[in-house]
């Protein structure tokens, strides 16, 4: 899978998975925008990249800020000369049990995950329309499918990004823009080393596969719905669970 002279950005790309996919569009010949809240990390992020020999940049975006997204994506353009690739990662926990959460907890997930896809996607096809190509992806969760105990945010804002990519799939289709999404089962990031370890092996007993996923599965899948290899998918959810909820 070739991307070279392909533009990126990946939000949420200063660790974790959205670093993970910044790196592996960077060794698949992409140059990207590593955006991300922390301007420290996405600066290093950056820094990494360039040392394979790709362009890359680090920017600061709150991604449910408006002009914070439509300058990130401007900005990308006027930098990189172009975007063919958005990859929506950004996203936080705000976890409480439901009769606990406080509406704060609730509109700030709400607000970064699916706030933010929209703002992302909506500043991104207005130039991919123009082109009339580009390749969307969104980082849902299996959480968005089957729910997660003390993640009723969460859940929700995962599940409306599975319906918020198949609308956007839908009215950009004849413009030649795919717009797909992921959704991770469970995956070796802060978020999961921070569950118990009971827990945790309770999680990957359940998994045919036997192990925890790694970003770096999430990362191939999301290259792979870049690529030109998925030009005929759109409205698609890829499930990268290792088979855990087939």
């Amino acid at each position: 899978m070739d991307l070279t002279g392909k533009i990126a950005i990946v939000t949420g790309a200063a660790k974790g998975i959205g670093r993970e996919i910044a790196f592996l569009l960077a060794k698949h010949g992409a140059d990207v925008t590593v955006a991300d809240l922390d301007q420290e990390g996405a600066d290093a992020v950056a820094e990494e990249i360039r040392s394979l020999g790709r362009r890359s940049r680090g920017v600061q975006v709150n991604v449910a800020n408006r002009p914070e997204v439509t300058a990130m994506v401007r900005d990308t353009i006027e930098h990189f000369g172009d975007l063919d690739i958005l990859v929506n990662n950004a996203g936080i926990t705000r976890d409480a049990m439901l009769h606990k959460m406080t509406e704060e907890q609730f509109d700030e997930v709400i607000a970064v995950h699916m706030k933010g896809t929209f703002l992302c996607m909506q500043a991104a096809a207005i130039h991919m329309r123009e082109k009339r190509k580009g390749k969307i992806v969104n980082i849902s969760s299996i959480a968005g499918k089957v729910g997660n105990i003390g993640q009723v945010n969460y859940s929700g804002a995962k599940a409306g990004i599975v319906g918020m990519t198949k609308a956007a799939a839908k009215e950009l289709a004849k413009y030649g823009v795919c717009v797909n999404a992921v959704q991770p089962g469970f995956i070796d990031t802060d978020m999961t080393r921070a569950v118990p370890e009971k827990v945790r092996q309770i999680k990957i007993a359940e998994i045919p596969m036997e192990r925890i996923g790694v970003p770096l599965d999430i990362a191939k899948a999301v290259v792979f719905l870049s690529s030109d290899y998925s030009d005929y998918m759109t409205g698609t959810v890829l499930e990268v669970t290792g088979g855990r909820y087939m």
